[in-house]
């Protein structure tokens, strides 16, 4: 009796305990994305004192106590708003103490998100549904618009091109700019200036003229007066970003121009009203032996040649957006010419808002890159002058698609206001102020038992994505979506075909930039020339980019290329095993809605991982001619079934999957 009395006492206190460390389940939907954590921005306002000081700089604040006050001054009113959410994010991550003293303002001048949205509602390379503006309707959505304005400005973010670089010409007709009037009215309040993509055809198509010709009086006063009716209609309009001569499109080199005459005919249109030329250095020709070497081909000759408010718009490697690339070495070719980097938020090349992606660590990786323009030292951060990211935003409530793409939103947004921030350092904010922590659970036990994972997660995520993808410099052999693996593929335009790129046969892999090749290393400064010429000295992650390497070359693991291929590919599926494992190890401290939605994304991801190791490895191996290495799981898939196939998409470019979460394959041939 004894005995079961002292367990009945043992048990019950087990149970009691039990029942007050079990964690409560917590309704998170993701809508509130990285605000979903701590006070409201006017809970924070309204407790805080604030003032304008002059002495500060425009977009500075500084946040200090004094007198048993907690105070926030800014040198105008956005930095005040910069100030309080930095207050908020501050308090989140336990780091808002007593005699707070931080005084802060941001690297990059413009600090802009270029959206890709489509005057009939579609988004290019948008994953996230319908444009977010609404172009079709009657009414503006006001009520998604103010809270896009509280997330851009909560990380710092200052600009928004509303429109795709592929612009319609309609984007400057009357109706148009009204309604960019009202948008802009919105984003104003939140501290956002709004600019434009333009169409180089436009005084064509809108006005009859014959001519798109820069240096013509008849194009430049065109130019004048539509930037006069903008300005009249939106006083802070910021400018405009420009894509001409690129992928086919019109510009000043079909009147025999340059870019700068371009550039400059536009600048000479927006300066009275303190306007800005993005002028894209995104330019490539089907007759380039190399399109890597392009962009410093067109633009290195021209430098010093454009007008002061022009700034060249670069993205941050030579090809498109790749899983890795080394840096643009544009960065280190212009002296006299303001840079701005592109990066892509949005994951075209990265398994779109299917795939689990964290893009601050290809961010930290270009930005910490260093040019050698000026000597060792001279970072791609220091060289550009602002920053661009492609957005990821539509009408998903999520604003992504997918929570984790969130991150990559916030990872840009922090990076363009201090460049100096870690990937690691963000990622762990974004998880501290995404997810709510439940009811019962310590704050120790919580970031040990799904904080430190989930950053873990995401921290190894890019890696695991090249691995699965494009390992060991491959680059640009996706099928024609961008989605799915695509190495046999071929096109018209050489620059589009993944056989271009990856160059394999008999005799081996890769692409020949060496000074044997297209001499693309040549384009960096020393050291870096002759780093990247070198086998012995090329880093084995660009090692394909650089190198033309028969697959029997070994490389520093003493395995021959053609094994550490297949391994890579191999690793990266086993990857993504661990984060489903991990993930089901989380249940208990998430949302049901969040928690599902994250399994399923994990479930495609592995699908797509299998299906692209079985695509290429087995692509490759009728080249190799040789067995998978020890270790290597087989194909599950034989080459001759994928072969000339890609995944169906609907009209708005996400693929399908099947009800096991496979991607739904369709032949072309």
């Amino acid at each position: 009796m004894k005995n079961f009395k002292t367990f009945s006492i043992i048990l019950f206190s087990i149970l009691a305990l039990s029942a007050c460390t079990a964690p409560e389940p917590v309704a998170q939907d993701g809508t509130m994305l990285w605000l979903a954590n701590g006070r409201s921005y006017n809970d924070v306002l309204n407790s805080v004192v604030t003032k304008i000081d002059s002495t500060l700089a425009k977009e500075e604040y500084h946040i200090y106590d004094a007198d048993g006050t907690r105070r926030i001054d800014g040198g105008s009113r956005s930095a005040i708003r910069y100030g309080v959410y930095a207050l908020q994010r501050a308090e989140v991550l336990g780091k808002a103490d007593a005699g707070m003293d931080v005084r802060e303002k941001p690297y990059y001048e413009y600090r802009i998100l270029n959206h890709w949205d489509n005057l009939d509602d579609t988004v290019e390379r948008g994953y996230a549904g319908l444009s977010m503006w609404e172009w079709t309707a009657r009414e503006i959505p006001v009520e998604r618009i103010r809270h896009y304005g509280e997330l851009c400005s909560s990380v710092g973010l200052n600009g928004a091109v509303l429109n795709n670089v592929n612009s319609n010409p309609l984007i400057l007709d009357k109706e148009h700019i009204d309604r960019v009037a009202q948008i802009a009215g919105i984003l104003r309040e939140y501290g956002i200036t709004t600019y434009l993509s333009i169409k180089w055809t436009s005084p064509m198509a809108l006005s009859g003229l014959k001519s798109g010709d820069p240096l013509a009086p008849t194009v430049r006063q065109w130019w004048k007066d539509k930037a006069a009716e903008i300005y009249a209609a939106i006083p802070d309009f910021g400018g405009f970003l420009v894509k001409a001569n690129s992928e086919g499109q019109a510009g000043p080199q079909d009147y025999g121009r340059t870019h700068a005459d371009g550039a400059n005919m536009l600048a000479e249109a927006v300066a009275p009203y303190g306007g800005i030329i993005m002028w894209r250095a995104f330019v490539y020709s089907p007759t380039s032996n190399d399109r890597a070497n392009q962009a410093v081909e067109e633009f290195k000759s021209l430098d010093g040649q454009f007008a002061d408010n022009v700034i060249i718009q670069i993205k941050n490697g030579p090809i498109d957006f790749q899983p890795r690339e080394p840096f643009s070495p544009l960065f280190g070719q212009l002296y006299n010419t303001p840079m701005m980097m592109e990066f892509q938020i949005t994951q075209e090349y990265l398994g779109f808002s299917n795939h689990l992606v964290y893009h601050g660590t290809t961010y930290e990786e270009c930005l910490d890159s260093d040019t050698y323009r000026d000597g060792k030292g001279s970072t791609v951060a220091k060289m550009v002058k602002a920053i661009a990211g492609v957005a990821n935003t539509g009408q998903d409530p999520n604003f992504c698609g997918y929570i984790f793409a969130q991150s990559n939103w916030y990872a840009f947004g922090r990076l363009a206001w201090d460049p100096t921030l870690s990937a690691g350092q963000i990622a762990d904010e974004w998880v501290r102020q995404t997810f709510i922590r439940p009811k019962g659970m310590t704050p120790q036990a919580y970031a040990r038992k799904f904080l430190i994972p989930v950053k873990d997660i995401m921290m190894s995520s890019r890696e695991t994505a090249v691995n699965y993808m494009m390992p060991l410099g491959f680059h640009h052999i996706f099928g024609g979506s961008h989605y799915g693996p695509g190495p046999w593929e071929s096109s018209i335009r050489p620059d589009w075909s993944p056989i271009f790129y990856h160059k394999a046969g008999k005799d081996g892999v890769g692409f020949d930039r060496t000074r044997n090749g297209s001499a693309n290393v040549d384009q960096y400064h020393e050291p870096l020339a002759s780093q990247f010429n070198a086998l012995e000295t090329c880093p084995e992650e660009l090692l394909l980019w650089f190198h033309h390497l028969p697959w029997d070359y070994k490389l520093s693991s003493g395995r021959e290329l053609w094994d550490e291929i297949c391994l890579h590919y191999d690793k990266g599926i086993s990857q993504v095993e661990k984060y489903q494992a991990t993930w089901a190890s989380l249940k208990p401290y998430i949302s049901e809605t969040i928690f599902d939605e994250v399994a399923q994304k994990l479930d495609i991801q592995k699908n797509d991982a299998e299906w692209w190791r079985d695509a290429c490895v087995g692509y490759f191996q009728t080249f190799s001619g040789k067995e998978l290495p020890t270790g290597v799981r087989p194909l599950k898939a034989p080459i001759d079934s994928l072969m000339g196939s890609r995944v169906k998409s609907n009209r708005y470019g996400m693929p399908y999957h099947d009800e096991n979460h496979k991607p739904v394959i369709i032949r072309h041939r």
